[in-house]
C-alpha cells in the first residue's frame, strides 16, 4: 500500500504538557496533516506510544488512540523531523532562571535558544517557526535573529501561538477555546504564515475565536492573562480573612459578586493560593519584564 500523501507536515518539538495535547487534538481535526511530536527523552516518546501515556488529561488518550500512527506519529528523531516539517511548533520547557541576571523572575530560554540553533542547523526548506511555550516579550525577535544568520538562503517566519490551557481541562480548553491567539510580524511575509496558522485552527474553531495581532501583543497577552487570574485568587483569599472577621461567609460574597456581569463568578473561589505550572512563572516574568 503506498504511503498517504498530507496537505501539511506539522512538527512539533517538546512533547510534554503542551506539545502533546496541542498536537494531539490537531491530528484528531485535521487527518489531512502529518503530525509528529519529537523529543530528546526516549522514555517520554516511547510512553507517549503505549496507553500509559506520560501525562493524564481526562480525554487525552482516548484522542491520541483515535490518530496515533495515522497520522500521529511520536519520534526521537528530532533532525528528521525538522528536515521534513514545513510547520514547526516550538513547546520546549522555559523554567525561571537560577542563577545569572533575572535569576529568580526572567525566564531559562536555554532549551529554546538550543531549539532555535537545531532548527537553523538542520533545516534545507522555508519554515515557519510557532512559539507554542510560553516566553518574554520579544522572543520572537531573538529567534528571528538567530535564524537569519543562515547562508542556505532559508527563508524562516515566527509565529507566536500562546496556549491557554487549564490543567484538568487541558483537551476541552483546545476543542472548543475562549479563543486562539496567533500573532506575527505585520509584513507581507508574516501575514502570509499567520494565515497560514490560522487557516489549521480555522478546521474545528469558528472564526470569530481566531484572533490575531503583532508578535509583540500574542507574547505579552498570555502573561497578562495570567496576571489577571491570579489577582482573583489573591483577592479572594484576602477578602475571606476580612469574612472572618466581620462573621461573613466568603462563599456568599464570592456569589454575590460573581452574579456583577463586569465581575463574573470565574476564579473566586478561596483557597491556600494559586499553584499550577504557569502562574508564580508567568507572574514574575512580568514583573521583571516591567
Amino acid at each position: 500500500m503506498p504511503e498517504k500523501k498530507f496537505k501539511k507536515n506539522i512538527l512539533c518539538i517538546g512533547a510534554g504538557y503542551v506539545g502533546g495535547p496541542t498536537m494531539a487534538m490537531m491530528a484528531a481535526k485535521c487527518p489531512d496533516y502529518k503530525i509528529t511530536v519529537v523529543d530528546i527523552s526516549i522514555e517520554k516518546i516511547k510512553a507517549w506510544q503505549t496507553d500509559e501515556l506520560p501525562i493524564y488529561e481526562p480525554g487525552l488518550l482516548k484522542v491520541v488512540q483515535s490518530c496515533r500512527n495515522k497520522n500521529l506519529f511520536f519520534s526521537t528523531e528530532v533532525d528528521k523531523g525538522i528536515k521534513e516539517a514545513e510547520i514547526i511548533f516550538i513547546s520546549v520547557n522555559t523554567p525561571t532562571k537560577t542563577f545569572g541576571e533575572g535569576a529568580g523572575k526572567s525566564s531559562d530560554l536555554q532549551y529554546w535558544e538550543k531549539t532555535a540553533r537545531d532548527i537553523l542547523r538542520v533545516s534545507e526548506s522555508d519554515k515557519i517557526i510557532v512559539e507554542r511555550s510560553t516566553l518574554p516579550v520579544k522572543t520572537a525577535i531573538a529567534m528571528e535573529r538567530i535564524l537569519s544568520t543562515n547562508d542556505k538562503g532559508i527563508k524562516f517566519e515566527v509565529v507566536s501561538n500562546p496556549e491557554f490551557l487549564a490543567e484538568g481541562t487541558a483537551m476541552k480548553d483546545l476543542e472548543n477555546p475562549d479563543r486562539v491567539l496567533i500573532g506575527s510580524k505585520e509584513t507581507e511575509n508574516g501575514l502570509k504564515a499567520r494565515k497560514e496558522i490560522v487557516e489549521i485552527y480555522a478546521n474545528w474553531i469558528p472564526r470569530d475565536r481566531l484572533i490575531t495581532s503583532n508578535l509583540m501583543s500574542a507574547e505579552l497577552s498570555k502573561l497578562v492573562a495570567n496576571s489577571f487570574l491570579a489577582q482573583r485568587i489573591s483577592s479572594i483569599n484576602s477578602i475571606s480573612a476580612l469574612c472572618e472577621k466581620v462573621d461573613a461567609d466568603v462563599n456568599e460574597v464570592a456569589r454575590a459578586i460573581g452574579k456583577d456581569s463586569r465581575i463574573g463568578d470565574k476564579f473566586l473561589n478561596t483557597s491556600v493560593g494559586f499553584g499550577g505550572s504557569c502562574f508564580k512563572k508567568d507572574i514574575l516574568n512580568l514583573v521583571y519584564l516591567c
